[in-house]
């Protein structure tokens, strides 16, 4: 046990009996059970999405999260309204501060695990209660004057409800309760849902030409019905601005199969049993070793760049400093249509995805600077990611050999280094993919962002493996 990183978290200690915790499945849980408890957490979720917030005064007017929400799985002016904001968050800092060093765990040690998991959990709350005194002191429902201490104090309460709900809901599905892990699936469902609402939304929208249906698909049945010139009612069916269109659709499912596409990309090791002779068996390392992770640290990062640089301009414009600091970090404006919040100028309009090919043509450095900024934050991330999941080479290769595997060819000794020559590798350039596809998805202008697509299908695609794998080794089809 490394004595600085043990000193340090033994400052959580004292927080641990105060701190909610879902305690680890003591055997193991059976499939139609992990079902049960999964779609259990993702109807709670879901109710927790509907249920609006008491006490706010109005949440009209522009909506400085509008594009993050499918990816933070947040939903405006409910008791969702942050998310897993706050979870991943503090994950993505305890990452940085075990990739530094800061924070040394052994993970042998079950009082470092638990530790470090208290750690995390206890960021969490505080970035809760954080990002919600802010929420309301920003005025996002409403000024304080107008809500009065009673009602903003109360608004603060139940977005930390929603904050613990959504620390305990991931918990008790990574404790080996459900399947995956609740992070994922509130996005991926989040993203999911956003896509079909904007393929076959009803509501009608006022673009300045008229009253148009939002939905892509149900807009291209219209305009073939009422146009009497069917070539161009299917030019603006495809090519539509400011709303959904059938060109976002096509490039949404291009995406999809591109993704799944580069899921079977992988590295096959062979590996024996020391033991049991002639018992063979393989290790794969796939190109998305880190699966989504990078995506969602990087959403992260960039969510929380968005909110303190519009907490700034709303409330720090006026003076040097401020004007200073709104410059360095973002100036915004509300758009044409829909009435949100985007980026103009500062860091948060350089990380913020071009909207057209236009925008590349006439803003080719912002472009640019968008492009190295994903691939490098998704690489790095992800590289980090592997020290501090415990899925590096050291960890893999300590792992086989507790199960008394080695690989043909090599000795026993030589296991960490063999494996070192693809882990890295594969971690950072698979996170680069990531984040090149992710670039590829904004700007063929698929729905819901490159992220939430990434995001979805690389969710989606982690449940079929998980269902193959228990249905294989459990129970019949699909554990019923």
């Amino acid at each position: 046990m490394v004595g600085g990183g043990f000193r340090l978290l033994h400052l959580v200690r004292p927080f641990l009996p105060f701190i909610p915790e879902v305690q680890s499945a003591d055997r193991k849980v059976p499939f139609r059970q992990k079902v049960v408890y999964t779609v259990i957490s993702l109807f709670l979720f879901l109710v927790c999405s509907q249920l609006p917030l008491y006490g706010i005064h109005s949440i009209t007017g522009a909506d400085p999260f509008y594009w993050m929400r499918a990816i933070l799985a947040s939903s405006r002016g409910t008791i969702m309204e942050l998310g897993i904001t706050p979870i991943v968050t503090s994950g993505l800092i305890i990452q940085l501060f075990a990739g530094s060093n800061l924070i040394q765990v052994d993970n042998n040690v079950r009082e470092d695990r638990v530790l470090l998991n208290g750690a995390q959990k206890l960021l969490g709350i505080l970035i809760t209660i954080g990002q919600a005194v802010l929420y309301v002191l920003s005025g996002m429902y409403g000024s304080v004057d107008q809500l009065g201490v009673g009602n903003a104090f109360l608004i603060i309460l139940q977005l930390c409800f929603g904050g613990i709900i959504v620390i305990c809901l991931d918990e008790l599905l990574q404790k080996g309760y459900g399947l995956g892990s609740g992070i994922s699936l509130f996005i991926a469902t989040n993203t999911c849902e956003n896509i079909i609402w904007k393929a076959f939304s009803p509501t009608t929208i006022n673009t300045g030409r008229g009253a148009q249906f939002e939905g892509a698909f149900v807009a291209l049945l219209h305009l073939l019905i009422t146009r009497s010139n069917k070539v161009l009612a299917l030019r603006e069916a495809f090519y539509r601005q400011n709303l959904p269109n059938v060109t976002n659709i096509l490039a949404t499912v291009l995406i999809f199969f591109i993704v799944i596409y580069f899921q079977g990309f992988r590295v096959i090791l062979p590996v024996r049993s020391k033991n049991a002779r002639g018992q063979q068996g393989s290790y794969p390392i796939k190109l998305f070793y880190t699966s989504n992770m990078p995506i969602i640290l990087q959403s992260a990062l960039v969510s929380n760049i968005y909110f303190i640089s519009q907490f700034l301009y709303r409330n720090l414009s006026g003076n040097f400093l401020g004007n200073f600091l709104v410059s360095l970090l973002g100036k915004w404006k509300e758009s044409e249509y829909g009435g949100q919040t985007v980026p103009v100028g500062g860091i948060a309009y350089y990380i913020t995805a071009p909207s057209s090919l236009a925008d590349i043509a006439a803003n080719p450095f912002h472009a640019l600077f968008y492009i190295v900024f994903v691939l490098s934050t998704c690489a790095i991330f992800s590289r980090l990611w592997i020290d501090v999941s415990g899925s590096s080479a050291k960890d893999v290769a300590k792992q086989l050999r507790e199960q008394q595997m080695v690989m043909p060819g090599h000795r026993e000794g030589n296991l960490q280094k063999e494996l070192n020559r693809y882990i890295p590798t594969a971690s950072a350039f698979g996170g680069m993919c990531i984040g090149a596809l992710t670039v590829l998805a904004d700007i063929m202008g698929a729905i819901g962002s490159g992220t939430g697509i990434l995001l979805a299908v690389t969710t989606i695609h982690q449940y079929f493996e998980t269902f193959e794998k228990e249905k294989a080794t459990e129970l019949g089809f699909f554990g019923f």
